[in-house]
C-alpha cells in the first residue's frame, strides 16, 4: 500500500502539518493538538538512560518453556541492566501470588521492572468489543500494579475492514482515554506502541496521543517498527516521538529498509530532548538469543554510559 510522506512538527507549520493528518483520514477532535506538552519531557540539561531487556528478547525460550519468566528476571541480573520488561505472554498467571512471587524475586535481586506489556488491540467497530478490550486492559493494569511496575505498554491494532482511519483512531482514543483514567488512578503510565497497523506511523501515534490528552499516556516507542520508505524518512519519524515517549525498545535493524540502526545517532536523538527512562533492548535477530542478546545489550549498555547523565 502507498504510503504518505512522513511530515513531523519540526518539518512544516501546524497548519501544514494538521491538513496532512486530515489527508490522511486523522481530523484532530482538539483546534490545535501541537500546543499539548509532551508527558516525558524533561528540562534538565541532561539525559537520564538506563539500559534495559525486554522479555521478548528471549521469546524462542520462554515459549517453548526452556526459560521461565523468573529465569528471564536472572538474566537480567547477569545482563547487568538497570531493569527487565516483562511481556505478558509468557507470564504463567495473572493471579496475585504468582505476580507477588516475581516482584518479591525481582527485589530480592535488585532487578526493576521498566514495565510490563500486553497485546489488546483498541481499534473495535463496536462499543461492545471496545468495553471488552478496555476491560483486558484494565486487567493488565492491575497486574502491573502487582508486579510494582509503572508503565504498560498497549496496541493500537489493525484497521478493520470497511473502516476509515479517522473511525480506528477514534476508537482507539475512546479506548485510550478510560484506560489512562483507571491506569492514572494506580500510577500507571500507559505506552502505545508504534507497531503494525494503524499505529505504523508517527503522525497517527502523535494523532492519538494528543486526542487522549492525558498525563498517563505516552509512546512505547519502537525505534525500528516505523512502515517509512528511506532511513532518513525513519529517523524523523523516531525523533518526532522521543519529546512524547515513556518507554524504548531498542533493536539494531529497520523492519522496513532492513538498513542497519546508527544507534549512536539514535542515542544522540534522546540526549537532545533530555530523555529520562529506559533504553530496553529486545533482541530479534537471527543469532541464537543466548549469544545475540547479550550483545545487543552490550551496546545499549555502552551508549547509556556514553550519553547518559548517570
Amino acid at each position: 500500500m502507498k504510503r504518505e510522506p512522513t511530515i513531523t512538527p519540526d518539518d512544516v507549520p501546524r497548519r501544514t502539518f494538521l491538513q496532512s493528518a486530515m489527508a490522511m483520514g486523522v481530523a484532530p477532535l482538539i483546534s490545535d493538538p501541537l500546543k499539548l506538552a509532551p508527558p516525558n519531557i524533561h528540562h534538565e540539561a541532561s539525559a537520564r538512560l538506563l539500559p534495559g531487556c525486554c522479555a521478548y528478547s528471549y521469546a524462542k525460550l520462554l515459549k517453548s518453556g526452556q526459560m521461565s519468566m523468573e529465569d528471564f528476571i536472572r538474566k537480567g541480573v547477569e545482563l547487568g541492566v538497570s531493569g527487565v520488561d516483562i511481556t505478558g505472554y509468557w507470564l504463567k498467571f495473572l493471579d496475585p501470588p504468582y505476580l507477588a512471587g516475581l516482584r518479591h524475586l525481582a527485589y530480592k535481586n535488585g532487578m526493576p521492572f521498566s514495565g510490563a506489556a500486553c497485546g489488546a488491540d483498541m481499534t473495535q467497530g463496536t462499543v461492545a468489543d471496545r468495553n471488552k478490550i478496555l476491560d483486558e486492559i484494565k486487567k493488565w493494569v492491575d497486574a502491573t500494579n502487582e508486579l510494582g511496575a509503572s508503565h504498560l505498554r498497549v496496541f493500537a491494532g489493525e484497521l478493520p475492514k470497511n473502516s476509515s482511519m479517522e473511525q480506528a483512531v477514534g476508537w482507539t482514543v475512546e479506548v485510550m482515554k478510560a484506560a489512562c483514567d483507571y491506569a492514572g488512578q494506580r500510577g500507571i503510565t500507559l505506552g502505545l506502541e508504534d507497531d503494525s497497523g494503524i499505529g505504523d506511523r508517527a503522525e497517527v501515534v502523535l494523532e492519538i496521543i494528543r486526542r487522549t490528552d492525558s498525563p498517563f499516556a505516552g509512546i512505547n516507542l519502537d525505534i525500528t517498527n516505523f512502515a517509512a520508505r528511506s532511513d532518513e524518512e525513519l529517523y524523523r519519524e523516531i525523533e518526532a516521538c522521543i519529546p512524547y515517549a515513556t518507554h524504548v525498545h531498542i533493536r539494531d535493524r529497520f523492519e522496513s529498509t532492513k538498513s542497519e540502526v546508527d544507534l549512536d545517532r539514535i542515542w544522540k536523538l534522546f540526549v537532545k530532548y533530555h530523555y529520562h527512562g529506559y533504553m530496553s533492548a529486545e533482541y530479534e535477530g537471527d543469532e541464537d538469543a543466548i549469544t545475540g542478546a547479550p550483545k545487543l545489550v552490550a551496546k545499549v549498555k555502552e551508549l547509556c554510559r556514553k550519553y547518559s547523565s548517570l
